[in-house]
């Protein structure tokens, strides 16, 4: 499955950077304050909210990136399409649909919550812990990507055989496998039996 890679003539030179606080909450999700972002992820970890996004094409591909090699966190690793941290007080829905739109240019033409999952997922990489409130959201996306090269190195469809491979070939973001599996259920009512995920 060719990839499409990231170049400079993608790049916005307004580019939205990632929220530095972050959100916040409890074991419930209930917001409980705010901290900066760096701090947020560094060991033990505090429990912030944040999101992920999975969006398919018509044909039933999941849509993943590999991050981008300057990013502090996870870089030049693979994860789906989308994932990021809502500012403090923003919805995670309205954050998912701007971050995605940011990141890759497009904008979903269906959105829709997959539930929550939390976890704790160190990066033995970095050394920085992902302790995360995340919302999850699946949806179509029916354009090409345009992605911004800050943040994303390439992007690719995918079928789950697809997927399989390349998790199987290639680094993934530690909480990746996590968030699909959260999401899986609302992945199935979306793509239909067939789409084998």
């Amino acid at each position: 499955m060719p990839t499409t890679p990231v170049t400079a003539a993608n790049s916005s030179s307004n580019s939205v950077q990632e929220a530095i606080m972050l959100e916040l909450v409890d074991e419930n999700g209930n917001t409980v304050g705010t901290a900066e972002k760096l701090s947020a992820h560094q060991a033990p970890g505090r429990l912030h909210r944040a999101f992920s996004v999975f969006l398919f094409d018509e044909q039933g591909r999941l849509l993943i990136q590999r991050r981008a090699l300057g990013k502090y966190h996870s870089p030049g690793v693979w994860s789906n399409t989308c994932c990021g941290h809502p500012y403090p007080g923003e919805a995670p829905f309205a954050a998912a649909a701007r971050r995605t739109h940011e990141e890759l240019g497009i904008s979903p033409s269906l959105l829709a919550e997959a539930g929550t999952v939390r976890y704790n997922h160190p990066d033995p990489d970095s050394g920085l812990v992902e302790q995360e409130y995340n919302h999850l959201y699946v949806g179509l996306a029916q354009s090409s990507p345009d992605p911004d090269p800050e943040e994303v190195g390439e992007t690719v469809f995918v079928t789950p055989a697809e997927l399989s491979r390349r998790h199987d070939e290639a680094p993934f973001s530690v909480w990746f496998t996590t968030v699909l599996d959260a999401a899986r259920p609302a992945i199935r009512e979306l793509t239909g039996p067939a789409g084998g995920w």
